[in-house]
């Protein structure tokens, strides 16, 4: 991977970044947070200071990014910019969040939940691993039969399709037992599957066709009954 700082530095492209700051437990908005805006492995590094108005929102930054051209096609460029958005405010612990991916001419929404300072927390820090930023590139699916056997499990096959609210999710192999199973909102889970695996500068068509084929996997996991070996 090239270096961060110069990739976004010769950047030629612009895109922009918003952030709302909330409170951590009843999603307040926090007026007058004071937000840092830096490149991603060197804080030093300030190219936007704002503050967030009564909403919690901060303004529209236009910060430099890659060409456009590096998401649309096969490339070992990374597509997109890195920046570390740094967050204080009086009566809240500080919160930090790293790597926060902006694409040529599109918006970035970053959310920051802050802990009052009588929680337990101490300074927040969240880093956003980016790994290989090659969509393209991902390993092939678990193998398994198109048919499976049918088991008494105490499980519904439900008659239709129906939209759940939760999904549970295997934090593993399906083969893994040990594996821990968490439950995330459906809405979510297809948000962070569709933010993991597309990128928001292809055409609409494009995005909206991978979207529809991961809904379309994950309802047909709910649908047939979501047995152990299944679980996403």
């Amino acid at each position: 991977m090239p270096d961060i700082k110069y990739a976004q530095t010769e950047a030629v492209d612009k895109g922009s970044l918003k952030v709302e700051v909330l409170t951590n437990r009843t999603r307040r908005p926090i007026e007058g947070a004071r937000i840092t805006i830096s490149y991603s492995g060197d804080p030093d590094s300030t190219v936007e200071e704002v503050s967030a108005d009564d909403s919690g929102m901060s303004e529209k930054l236009t910060l430099d990014a890659p060409p456009l051209e590096y998401s649309m096609e096969p490339s070992e460029n990374q597509p997109f910019a890195q920046y570390t958005v740094k967050v204080t405010a009086p009566g809240y612990r500080p919160v930090s969040i790293s790597g926060v991916q902006v694409f040529s001419e599109q918006l970035a929404l970053q959310q920051v939940r802050m802990a009052e300072e009588n929680e337990e927390e101490n300074q927040i820090e969240f880093h956003c691993d980016s790994g290989q930023y090659v969509v393209w590139q991902f390993p092939g699916k678990i193998a398994e039969s198109e048919i499976k056997p049918v088991s008494d499990s105490g499980e519904i096959v439900l008659s239709k399709v129906v939209i759940p609210e939760f999904v549970v999710v295997h934090d593993g192999p399906p083969s893994d037992p040990n594996a821990a199973n968490y439950y995330v909102r459906y809405r979510d889970y297809i948000k962070n599957v569709a933010s993991s695996e597309i990128y928001s500068t292809w055409p609409d068509s494009t995005l909206r066709a991978n979207i529809l084929a991961i809904m379309s996997f994950t309802l047909n996991r709910v649908l047939h009954g979501m047995v152990p070996e299944q679980r996403l």
